[in-house]
Formats: C-alpha cells, sequence, structure tokens
C-alpha cells in the first residue's frame, strides 16, 4: 500500500479506535462487561469492513479509475448493508450487549466516514499529472493556446 494510502487509512483508523474505546468505556458503565465486550467487537468490526473497503477503493482507483466513482457509491452502499445484516444477525445474542453493540457500530462508522473524509481533504493529491516544461524529445512544447 502506498504511503499516502497508508496515511489515510491510519487517519481514519485511529479517531474510530478512540471512539470505540469511549463507547466501551461508556458501555461498561451502562450495560457492565457486556456492554464493553459488544462495543470493542462493533469497533473491530468497523474497522475491518471499512479498512478492507477503503483498500478495495484505492485499487479501483489505480486499475480502473473510470469506475472509481460509481465504485466508491456501491461499496458504501454495501459496506452499510452487511453492518445493517451484522446488527441483525446478532439482534439476540447472549455474547455481548446487542445495544451497545449497534450503537457503537453507528459511531464507530460515522466517525470512520468523518476521519476519511478530513484524510481526503487535508491529503495533497495531484489529479493531474505536472507539466515537466519539456517535451519527450527534449524540445520546449509548442503553445497551442490563442497568442494574443
Amino acid at each position: 500500500m502506498p504511503s499516502n494510502d497508508a496515511r489515510i487509512l491510519a487517519q481514519a483508523a485511529v479517531p474510530t479506535a478512540a471512539v470505540g474505546a469511549v463507547a466501551a468505556v461508556i458501555s461498561a458503565v451502562v450495560a457492565g462487561g457486556e456492554g464493553a465486550i459488544g462495543a470493542v467487537v462493533a469497533t473491530l468490526v468497523v474497522i475491518l469492513f471499512m479498512g478492507i473497503g477503503l483498500y478495495v477503493l484505492q485499487r479501483t482507483a489505480k486499475s480502473l479509475p473510470h469506475l472509481f466513482q460509481a465504485m466508491g457509491l456501491m461499496l458504501y452502499a454495501a459496506q452499510i448493508l452487511l453492518l445493517f445484516i451484522f446488527v441483525a444477525a446478532f439482534k439476540h445474542t447472549t455474547l455481548f450487549n446487542p445495544r451497545a453493540f449497534a450503537l457503537t457500530l453507528v459511531a464507530g462508522t460515522l466517525a470512520w466516514i468523518g476521519a476519511q473524509t478530513r484524510a481526503h481533504m487535508k491529503s495533497k493529491i495531484l489529479y493531474v499529472e505536472p507539466d515537466s516544461g519539456t517535451s519527450a524529445n527534449g524540445d520546449k512544447p509548442e503553445k497551442t493556446g490563442h497568442s494574443s
């Protein structure tokens, strides 16, 4: 993974983990040990799902740039659907508190999306190849615009 991609991943995962830690403490106070376990599991699920999604999106951007926007929209829709399926699947579990799990899942997802948006906005990613000032054969480039 190139350094810029790893930087964006870290800038999204760290705030999400911090939100998960706060949610685990609050869940432990409100719902006991089962609440803390639910919050930790939800945080891990969010980081795993969103991290895989970011990786897939970055690979798509490099290999199929014309599909980047459509892939991003489809990927976010799929992630939200999968997270909804997780909430529905663990609705009546006794392994952890399902309410703490669901609330932490929502809070972690919102934290990830916000942090990823901020990381992308602050990153300096070139979307146009800079002109080197000379053409491929070493001559100065020809002027193609209006000359007056």
